[in-house]
């Protein structure tokens, strides 16, 4: 399943950011392959729309399910019309993953 988590860095050992519109990188993850890309997030430091642009991006990477901290409204409005389920969660990025491959979601 290709899903997406908000990162403070660029790998699997990075700290989830708690931040969806304004983290510092989306890391796109296969969770069967284990194979990932990490994108900085062009829109953290925009005036206003970060979460809703944000939003956009990541829905047209095509993800199952977004795992973040918290997410704004207009951010919810566009990933939940996409049909990508949200998961609050905090830790490492490898350890929010081997977590949720351990509880099969």
């Amino acid at each position: 399943m290709k899903i997406c988590i908000t990162s403070q860095g660029n790998d699997l050992n990075s700290e989830l950011d708690p931040r969806f519109g304004r983290c510092k990188y989306f890391i796109f993850i296969d969770t069967d392959t284990m194979q990932y890309e990490a994108v900085e997030n062009l829109w953290r430091d925009a005036q206003q729309g970060a979460g809703t642009q944000a939003g956009q991006f990541v829905a047209s990477k095509g993800v199952k399910a977004l795992i973040t901290g918290k997410i704004g409204p207009g951010a919810e409005r566009v990933i939940k019309a996409a049909g990508i389920k949200v998961l609050e969660a905090h830790g490492k990025i490898i350890d929010v993953i081997n977590k949720l491959q351990e509880e099969g979601k």
